[in-house]
């Protein structure tokens, strides 16, 4: 691919055209004309340097007209932990606006833990964190594998597939139908409910607000179904539907609190690993030094595993409410405003992360990123995402010593919440 230097802000020696473009642009607007959240940034993957002039000029900026509204962006690694730790200043809670830039519908508020405040995100998040306890996870490893090895098995060699649909959403799926006990030829459905849920409607071609609370909707009926089948069932399977139904903190959880926590399980459960299964791939064939190290020594899967994640970042950013005054890097954020944590930006902060553009699967402090969150709203299956993924390369690097070939660009996710791919072409070498 032809490659040239430019002369917008920090040099970039051969850096791709459209990141060259992007840079000029990014470099030549106003600073307070930059609004991140717009999607066709993160479709076109060309958000980097809109980040990188944000973590220099002005890393706690106030966008006075963004996509949703006025908010703050928040764009290096320091000042994220500060919000993300600090539950008593900056909340979660769904009725203030929730976890993402764009408030929660206002006739359609879905609480769920992780868009509550403790106690209450406590009680709930502890309720069903067992799925994911490291007795369970030893039980789940054994099954991943088999399910692995299943889909690997069956991919074509010799021929273009779409990587995403064959092996990183049929994975995900077949694990999200284990741990909520789902109907497993509906598993697809649970794919479906989580894309639907994080559409942004003012995409073309995404479901609007109206089709988009129908489909939630659509959710929230079969679910119920399954939690009747299960809340009177005199031993309590070791499912998230059961473990929702029968703990006191949440069997009398009203319809639309129900449904906040599935979509949360759901989405959780299918974005992180789905996104970074593609992600990895996609990060090994451009970096071909680093997937011979691999080769080498199978020993730095795990390590892999961290970079992957982190290079990818696949929620890029999580949002909070303040709740009094706050000074923060030296800029003033008063009580009520919307505070968005990139994470995507935190995770290439060159005052904490080394080289950090570079996708190096042995880096020093690899698990020192931020794709997972900090505090009580950390991720609860950032074990089983890495546990997922662990296998997935453990199985890559038995069956393809020579690699899988990338056929094309991969289609992007245009969403500055989901960072993620909607497909990505390839090939197994003969």
């Amino acid at each position: 691919m032809a490659t040239r230097a430019i002369d917008f802000g920090p040099e970039r020696v051969d850096e791709p055209p459209h990141l060259a473009a992007a840079r000029a642009r990014a470099y030549a607007m106003p600073l307070d004309a930059i609004d991140v959240l717009d999607p066709e940034l993160w479709r076109t993957d060309t958000h980097w340097p809109y980040f990188e002039r944000l973590r220099d000029a002005d890393p706690v900026h106030y966008h006075a007209d963004g996509r949703f509204g006025p908010y703050w962006s928040i764009t290096r690694y320091a000042d994220i932990m500060a919000v993300d730790t600090d539950h008593v200043r900056f909340s979660s809670d769904a009725h203030l606006g929730g976890i993402t830039a764009k408030d929660m519908d206002q006739d359609f508020i879905l609480p769920m833990f992780i868009a509550m405040d403790p106690p209450k995100h406590d009680v709930q998040r502890k309720a069903v964190s067992g799925i994911v306890s490291p007795g369970n996870l030893a039980h789940l490893e054994g099954l991943i594998r088999e399910r692995a090895q299943a889909i690997f098995d069956g991919l074509p060699v010799g021929e273009t597939f779409d990587w995403v649909d064959r092996v990183s959403i049929e994975l995900t799926t077949q694990m999200l139908a284990t741990l909520f006990d789902f109907p497993w030829d509906d598993r697809r459905l649970l794919t479906y409910w989580s894309d639907k849920a994080t559409a942004d409607e003012t995409v073309p071609g995404n479901p609007t607000k109206e089709e988009r609370q129908n489909i939630m909707l659509e959710c929230l009926m079969y679910f119920t179904r399954l939690w009747n089948e299960r809340v009177n069932a005199p031993t309590p399977g070791n499912d998230l539907v059961s473990m929702l139904a029968h703990n006191p903190a949440t069997r009398d959880m009203v319809p639309m609190e129900y449904l906040g926590n599935l979509l949360l399980l759901i989405v959780g459960g299918n974005d992180t690993t789905r996104n970074s299964i593609t992600g990895g791939l996609t990060f090994m064939a451009a970096n071909p030094a680093e997937w011979a190290k691999l080769r080498a020594n199978p020993a730095l899967i795990e390590s892999t595993v961290s970079e992957i994640i982190r290079y990818q970042t696949p929620l890029a950013h999580m949002r909070r409410t303040a709740l009094v005054d706050v000074n923060l890097g030296g800029r003033t954020i008063r009580k009520g405003d919307r505070v968005v944590m990139w994470y995507v930006s935190g995770n290439r902060d060159e005052r904490v992360v080394a080289e950090p553009d570079r996708f190096w699967i042995d880096r020093p402090k690899v698990r020192q990123h931020l794709s997972f969150g900090f505090g009580i709203h950390r991720c609860v299956g950032n074990r089983l995402a890495e546990l997922q993924l662990k296998i997935v390369w453990q199985e890559i690097l038995k069956r393809y010593p020579r690699g899988i070939e990338i056929m094309g660009e991969p289609g992007r996710v245009p969403s500055a919440f989901v960072k993620g791919y909607t497909s990505l072409p390839v090939r197994i070498p003969a």
